[in-house]
């Protein structure tokens, strides 16, 4: 059986980039409901999952740590953030500045991510002078 690295790159950018188009959703969710008495805004973190996971390997470099990733403990979960000070007597917690910033924001991380792919595959083609 043929046994290749070549796409692990492309693999953990994908998880990256299916994480970002599910915080952007949850991102409009909480602006959707910026209205809704009581509605505790919600968030997702990869970031933090990815660190994690790299981190496992230390003292190695990163094509060594991306070799060893397990893609399987790439799945961050949504959170609902209880504990941020509710300024407002319906107790929404829902800063609409904020989440629109936020999603700005994963909005050109999900477009570098999805770039970035496309670079990793344009040089696999490359590599094999098509």
């Amino acid at each position: 059986m043929f046994n290749s690295t070549a796409f692990n790159y492309v693999n953990v950018l994908t998880k990256a980039a299916d994480a970002s188009y599910k915080r952007e959703n949850v991102l409009t969710n909480n602006i959707a409901n910026v209205d809704t008495p009581g509605y505790k805004r919600q968030d997702l973190n990869f970031a933090s999952v990815l660190k994690r996971e790299l981190g496992n390997f230390k003292y190695t470099s990163l094509d060594s740590k991306i070799n060893h990733t397990r893609l399987s403990k790439l799945n961050p979960e949504i959170y609902t953030d209880n504990e941020s000070y509710s300024y407002r007597l319906d107790g929404n917690n829902v800063d609409i500045d904020t989440e629109n910033v936020e999603l700005a924001s994963e909005q050109i991380k999900y477009s570098a991510l999805t770039q970035s792919i496309t670079s990793e595959f344009t040089r696999m083609r490359n590599a094999m002078g098509s």
